[in-house]
């Protein structure tokens, strides 16, 4: 066998150096795993497992067939990702909870968001890292070091698989932004809606629609309460929910005033015209401090591309002009 295998590790030596024996052993690694991984995801149940979860043997009864994982799961009807479930969601309610509610913050509302979420970050990951070891492979043409094959492996794929991550906070973020920027001019809307004799629902609506060009992820928002009252949820725990969505302190803010007027029966218009002057107010807070940083912002940027030039232009001609005067002498002498 050795006698066999002498051959080709002779020339994996040669092709790639002393670390050619083992990024094959990395790149047939990784063809493995790729070959056993759909027969392990369609894999039968096996029948002892059964056996156990019908009996109630809880440490034996396998945690992606029991009642409470079968709950997390939504009917995806004819959704490709269906078979990998169990390999790409959350296991337990906890965290399926806390998964869904981070893809809504960033506006994905689908059922079917989390498992999307992770088989792209398993999609990207195993992509870029192909593209590492394809890159290796193509770009080297002597002798590479460990430190260079793990950089240009590991690298890629760990960018891959953060990439997926890093692009749902980005849109949770902008999103915070939009609706921040946005809520207070949705609450002048809401006080006049309101004392123009509508109730909230109505002025709810009304809000939604006026704000779809301009905010479209708080008219969302305010769509979706709409929504749901309609559908007869009680009104405190649309609010909360509402909170809990965006995530935002002001919002949060709206939504305790709104409940406590609900629950005491004060008026919702003084409430509505109170908040919404203080959102305003704060509103020209935030622009005054964006305002007052610019100036800071603009002094690096200030010190490279304009001083630079100014010395060209002041300096420059004396430098020139004592260049040639030292030429001079030089061919004088």
């Amino acid at each position: 066998m050795m006698e066999l295998l002498a051959p080709l590790n002779a020339y994996l030596v040669a092709q790639f150096g002393p670390t050619g024996p083992m990024m094959a052993l990395v790149v047939l690694g990784g063809l493995m795993i790729a070959a056993v991984l759909p027969a392990l995801v369609r894999r039968k149940p096996d029948p002892l497992d059964r056996l156990h979860a019908s009996a109630g043997l809880g440490p034996q009864r396998d945690i992606a067939k029991s009642p409470e994982r079968a709950q997390l799961r939504l009917d995806a009807g004819n959704d490709k990702l269906e078979k990998f479930a169990g390999f790409l969601e959350p296991q337990t309610a906890e965290e399926m909870s806390e998964a869904m509610m981070r893809m809504t913050r960033a506006g994905y509302r689908g059922k079917n968001a989390v498992r999307t979420f992770h088989a792209a970050q398993f999609a990207l990951g195993i992509a870029f890292l192909a593209l590492g070891v394809a890159y290796s492979f193509l770009t080297s043409t002597g002798e590479v070091s460990t430190t260079t094959l793990l950089m240009s492996v590991l690298l890629p794929g760990g960018f891959g698989y953060y990439l997926p991550k890093y692009w749902v906070e980005r849109r949770i973020q902008v999103r915070r932004e939009e609706i921040q920027n946005g809520f207070p001019d949705a609450l002048d809307l809401l006080l006049v809606c309101v004392e123009a004799g509508q109730s909230l629902d109505q002025g709810i609506i009304r809000v939604s629609k006026e704000l779809a060009q301009g905010y479209p992820a708080l008219a969302e928002e305010f769509a979706m309460i709409a929504h749901e009252i309609k559908a007869g949820k009680d009104k405190i725990q649309v609010l909360r929910g509402f909170g809990d969505r965006v995530a935002v302190p002001d919002v949060n803010s709206f939504v305790t005033v709104m409940i406590q007027s609900q629950t005491f029966g004060t008026s919702i218009a003084d409430a509505l015209r109170v908040y919404a002057s203080d959102m305003r107010d704060k509103r020209v807070m935030r622009a005054e401090e964006a305002a007052n940083k610019i100036p800071t912002k603009m002094t690096l940027g200030t010190m490279m591309f304009t001083v630079p030039p100014l010395l060209i232009i002041l300096v420059g001609p004396s430098v020139h002009d004592m260049l040639d005067t030292f030429d001079k002498l030089n061919s004088s002498m």
